[in-house]
Parts: C-alpha cells; structure tokens; sequence
C-alpha cells in the first residue's frame, strides 16, 4: 500500500460526508422512516436534472434549489397518497420513490446532451477524483467535496443542536409534542430539507444510491448499541467516521490481495459500514446475538438448578433423600454433562452436598427450595381458580411461572393451604 496526501483527504471527504449523512439518518432511524431516507436521496436526482437543464451549469445553488424542492415534493406526495389514497406509508413511499427516480433519470440522460455531466457519477460517486476539484482558503487547496460537505456537517450539527428537544419528543411522541407547542408537521419537513441537502452536498462523494448506506446504517448499528438518544447521536456520527475511514483503506488493500488494483471507495464505505452493523448485530452488549446467547444459556442454567432444588424438595417431602446425578438428569429430562455443570455450581453456592453418591439439600438450599414450591403450588391454586384446566397442565403450567414469579406476583397468589392436588403448600423460611 502506497499512501499519499489524495488518501487522506479522501477520508476526510468521506469522513465528513458519512458524519453528516449520519445525523438526519438517526433520526430517521427513530421515527421509523428508513426508507423516507431512501425515497428522498433517490427523488432529489429530477430536481438536480431539471437545474441542470435550466441553468446549464453544475452550479450548486441551482443544484441545492432543485433538489430541496422535489425533496419536499416526495414528502409531501409520501403524506397525500398514504391519507387521500389509504396507501399503507411503505406503498406510497415505493410510488413516488420509483416514479420520480425513473423521471429524473430520464431527465438526466437528456442532461447529458446539454451539459458536462456524467450520469455514473452521480449514481455512485467519484470521491477518488474529488481531490482534484479544489478551493483555494487561505492560500491553501482544499477539495471542494471536504468544503460542501463540511459545511452540510456543521450545519446539521447545528440544527440538532438548536431543535434537540424538538427532533426528540416528535420522533418519540407527536401528540406529546403538540401539547407542548410544538408542531411535528414543523419538524418533520424540516427533517425532510435536512435529508435533501445532505443527499445534494454527498452526491459527488458517494453518489444517490450509496448515500442511502450512509444515512441508515452508521444509525441503525448505532441503535444497537445504546437507547439513549444523544448518546445515539454521537455513536451514529462515529461508526460513519469509521465506516469511512476502513472503507477507504480496505479499497486500496483487500483488491490487492486478489490481483486487483483497487475498486469502489464509495462502495467500500457503504460495506465497511455494513460491516460494523454485523459486528454490533454479534457483539452488542444489550441487543447482540451473543449477548442473547449467555442470556439465555444462564436462564436455562438458572431454571435448571431451581429444577434440581425443587425435586430434591420433593424427595424429602416424601421421605425419599437417596437420588444419584443421573437419576436427577433423568427426573428433569437435562443433558447429563449440563447436570454435571448445575450440580458443581449448587455446591459452590452452598445449596446441595454430597453424601456417598447422593445428594442433598443443606439448609440453605432447602429455606431457598422451600419458597420455590411455595410459589408453585400457589400458582396452581390461582390457575385453577381463574383458569380451570386439568392436573397434568396446572403442573406444567406453574413449573414455567415459579421462575419468572417477582414479589409482587408473590404477593398476589394468595396464601392457600392446599394445592389442587392435595398437597400441603408450604410455609417460607428464612434463607
């Protein structure tokens, strides 16, 4: 790899270009309007045509013009449809999302004859070439890609910043929203001009169709990592910064690996970007797949050893102390070496000992067993009286509750004698 100054200042282009798509993409992302994100980065390609076609020029304040009109036409068309129409929102954003995107390419192709322009550019971007498209500021060259998009980035800052409260409670709670004065009409084509703009100002890093990856996927790998919304923010702008800055390097290094010599850096953002999104998707310490995993490994484990403590009960209960491991496994229908694990952490806990090749409760673990079947019979006597069913379902159906019983639930299962089935509930004991 052969790094030179173009490198760096196509990370910081896309850099700043991810980071400012990021910030309207959050809050897409919360108010469920991914694909209004969508809609609109594609649906801002007739408004640029048709400047292209009347100004003659890639002037950017005709570009901006064109494009924030037909970005708040596609909201607006998004709204009319799904309420005039009885469109469900998803269909009417695919209308006017595929309408007006085959119009504006249209009206590209006929751009092309009029006007120096490539079609491919502004479909996927030409970030590698921006650097040679520069602005003097101080006497100094700065690419023009670094300076429109750093100015859509503060912009955007700015703009969360001065409505924080506002993009908050309209994307969490519009009614709320209204009794507080604010009105989430406001808000939300304010959002719309946002998206637009930015899309406009990542055309010539990224493209029309790449943009979308930058508004959606640094917020939603975000999203699965934190429920709190300024930290999501921060989160979101970070992961496209990243996303930007492996995408680039990966560009210029995987190919290679392949006897390429290099491909798409737009591209290898939106996959880098992807990319972060599945490592969140894995490793999220709340939402993460193995996270879920452990979780419900030590619920089960958890159900396990109330299961042995709960049959040792019985045992005593009806006199009967002498039960090996593989009788317990046996009785609970549990995979032998999981019975094994469940034993040796009731040990370490304190709730069972070993005598000969028996086990038993000790009296720390027959106070917690205790309240255990406790909570079953208990359950058993609410379900039969507000739910009849028969003996065999009660049973299974209090054995999956005395897991997941709080003490408030506790408290309200009465205090019964008996059980339906005769036997005696009873009473707690101190652990």
């Amino acid at each position: 790899m052969n790094w030179t100054t173009i490198d760096t200042w196509i990370v910081f282009m896309g850099a700043m270009c991810a980071a400012s798509c990021a910030i309207p993409g959050t809050v897409l992302v919360l108010r469920r309007m991914s694909l209004m994100g969508d809609a609109i980065s594609h649906t801002v390609l007739p408004g640029i045509a048709v400047a292209f076609l009347i100004t003659g020029s890639r002037d950017p304040a005709a570009m901006l013009i064109g494009a924030v009109v037909v970005g708040l036409l596609t909201a607006f068309l998004v709204q009319t449809i799904q309420s005039l129409g009885k469109v469900e929102v998803g269909a009417s954003m695919g209308i006017v999302f595929t309408v007006l995107f085959a119009f504006g390419l249209i009206l590209m192709r006929r751009a092309v004859d009029h006007v120096d322009i490539d079609p491919d550019c502004v479909l996927y971007g030409a970030i590698e070439l921006a650097w040679f498209d520069q602005v003097h500021i101080a006497g100094m060259g700065v690419p023009r890609g670094f300076v429109v998009n750093g100015v859509m980035l503060i912009s955007n800052i700015v703009l969360i910043l001065v409505f924080y409260k506002e993009f908050k409670i309209t994307s969490f709670d519009p009614s709320l929203a209204k009794t507080q004065g604010i009105r989430p009409s406001i808000m939300h084509y304010l959002l719309m001009t946002m998206t637009a703009v930015t899309a406009v100002a990542a055309f010539e890093t990224v493209g029309s169709i790449l943009v979308v990856a930058m508004f959606i996927v640094p917020a939603a790998t975000a999203y699965l990592i934190s429920d709190k919304y300024g930290v999501l923010m921060c989160l979101s702008v970070a992961i496209a910064i990243i996303a930007a800055a492996l995408g680039h390097l990966g560009a210029i290094t995987i190919p290679l690996w392949f006897g390429f010599s290099g491909t798409s850096t737009a591209g290898s953002m939106a996959v880098a970007a992807g990319f972060l999104f599945v490592v969140a998707w894995i490793g999220s310490p709340k939402y993460g797949l193995l996270t879920r995993a452990v979780h419900r490994i030590e619920l089960r484990v958890r159900i396990l050893r109330e299961d042995v403590l709960g049959v040792l009960w019985r045992l005593e209960e009806r006199k009967q102390v002498a039960i090996q491991s593989m009788q317990l496994a046996t009785a609970i229908g549990a995979n032998p070496l999981m019975m094994r694990f469940v034993l040796l952490r009731l040990v370490n806990q304190g709730r069972i000992a070993k005598f000969g090749k028996c086990w038993l409760l000790t009296d720390q673990g027959r106070s917690f067993a205790t309240t255990l079947v406790r909570t079953h019979r208990l359950w058993e006597v609410y379900l039969d009286k507000h739910f009849p069913q028969d003996q065999h379902q009660l049973h299974h159906s209090a054995s999956r509750l005395e897991h997941v019983t709080t003490e408030s639930m506790q408290s309200a299962l009465g205090d019964a004698r008996t059980d339906p089935h005769g036997s005696i509930v009873p009473e707690n004991e101190d652990v």
